[in-house]
């Protein structure tokens, strides 16, 4: 393939389109985090409540993204966009108007479908229409969208909370979709023809099962009760359940026998210990600067932009790397730069200021920019085009569950420290905040070492 070859401007602006349903359903994820402490008081709920705003949301993306393999050979792509699309806008209309947390969640569940759907349905377009020499550029501009919006929305929704309150994030929100729905139905094309397929309910069951008992169990993980335990085995039970009846199937919901390219296997478990990373400093440094540092909401979410930025710059710029000089350059250069931000927070985090903060988490969002989509386009390229659809929805669907065990591991180590009774809330937040970037360390630097290896020195683009 010649390095010259263009991206019809139908496609990109169909890329465009689905991206901006994958930003929306990110954006919304992340910028409630910030308005929890708003909301416990309005509905007069606890704290082990109102973390149902995102436990719901993910499990509702986590049960959905697996089904995408099947959706994509069994539905035209605009019919999928549409029912995203139309799913997204009624969950943001739902939580416009809710008079209770209850309807909150309803519709959070509703965004969840929505964003289920939307989320691969991107990747499988750039994966279907772009050209050979084009995918690492536009897997960047993809991937930017859903792997930096957790650094933009604790921004946005600290200054929308402050000025107008939480449900201006949903109105936003409302004519930024409705744009996304005219591109769409404007530009996406139908590429592969639709195989009708038999679809497996007792796989889907699994499925909840799965993600039910271990999303519940992680989220939940810092009050080891009986009712988490048992969380934890239905998650377990049903995962072995889902593996075992997908084995057995001929046109299993995803193909878990991707995962027997040792290859791919390697990128997908660097690709989630990335989100892993990622989601643990979205909890991290919010939680730092507002209670070791004393600063505002407002302070919190402006703190974190600037790297937000930079990390969404340098996606695209490291795929154009990633098609002209190979893999292992922006790789392997991104993951250095970012285990270098980990240790300096590792080192420095019982006293850190907020300045100093905004420019060490630069390097890892900047490591993440470079990295994180490439690892994914590099991992997909060692499968069969037939394959890459399952593929595609195996990163995607650990790209959810790392949201939910990174954010819950990570709070957990904090809150164990903030139980000290010696400790005030201040010190032990430093004191358990040092803790969990001593995994991250550790995660970062096996994350190294998985790559370092996968990678031949010699990777370049065909």
């Amino acid at each position: 393939m010649e390095n010259n070859e263009k991206v019809p401007l139908k496609v990109l602006l169909a890329v465009i389109a689905t991206g901006i349903m994958s930003f929306c359903g990110v954006i919304v994820e992340t910028s409630m985090n910030i308005a929890f402490p708003t909301l416990m008081k309005e509905f007069n709920i606890t704290t082990a409540t109102v973390q149902w705003m995102t436990t719901i949301y993910l499990l509702a993306v986590a049960i959905v993204v697996p089904l995408s393999s099947f959706f994509k050979k069994n539905f035209p792509t605009k019919s999928l966009f549409i029912t995203a699309n139309l799913l997204f806008i009624l969950g943001v209309l739902t939580d416009t108007i809710a008079p209770a947390f209850p309807i909150l969640l309803l519709g959070r569940v509703i965004q969840g479908l929505g964003t289920g759907i939307a989320l691969p349905l991107m990747f499988n377009i750039i994966l279907e229409n772009v050209p050979q020499s084009k995918i690492g550029l536009m897997m960047g501009i993809g991937t930017l969208i859903t792997a930096v919006a957790p650094a933009i929305g604790p921004t946005f929704g600290g200054l929308v909370i402050s000025a107008w309150g939480w449900r201006y994030i949903f109105i936003i929100l409302l004519p930024i979709l409705i744009i996304s729905f005219l591109l769409g139905i404007k530009n996406i094309q139908q590429k592969s023809p639709i195989q009708k397929s038999k679809f497996d309910w007792a796989s889907l069951l699994a499925l909840i099962f799965t993600f039910s008992g271990l999303i519940f169990g992680f989220s939940n993980m810092s009050q080891l009760s009986p009712l988490v335990i048992v969380a934890f085995v239905v998650g377990i039970i049903g995962l072995l359940g889902f593996v075992m009846r997908s084995l057995k199937l001929d046109e299993p919901i995803i193909n878990l026998r991707v995962f027997k390219n040792h290859t791919f296997t390697s990128h997908v478990i660097s690709f989630f210990i990335f989100q892993v990373l990622s989601l643990g400093f979205a909890f991290i440094l919010p939680n730092y600067i507002q209670l070791v540092n004393d600063s505002s909401v407002t302070i919190a979410g402006l703190a974190v932009f600037p790297a937000g930025i930079i990390g969404a710059i340098f996606a695209p710029l490291s795929g154009k790397i990633y098609d002209e000089l190979g893999a292992r350059l922006p790789i392997i250069c991104g993951v250095i730069l970012a285990d270098i931000s980990i240790i300096l927070f590792t080192c420095l985090s019982l006293n850190i200021n907020n300045t100093a903060i905004t420019f060490m988490y630069i390097p890892y969002m900047l490591g993440m920019g470079m990295a994180i989509g490439n690892i994914m386009t590099n991992g997909l390229k060692y499968l069969s085009s037939q394959n890459q659809t399952d593929g595609n929805a195996v990163f995607n669907t650990l790209q959810q569950f790392a949201g939910a065990t990174g954010t819950s591991i990570i709070s957990a180590i904090i809150a164990n420290s903030q139980n000290n009774p010696n400790l005030s809330t201040k010190v032990s937040t430093a004191i358990g905040s040092q803790h969990a970037f001593i995994l991250m360390t550790i995660l970062g630097l096996i994350n190294l070492l998985i790559l370092w290896k996968a990678i031949p020195s010699n990777t370049q683009r065909n």
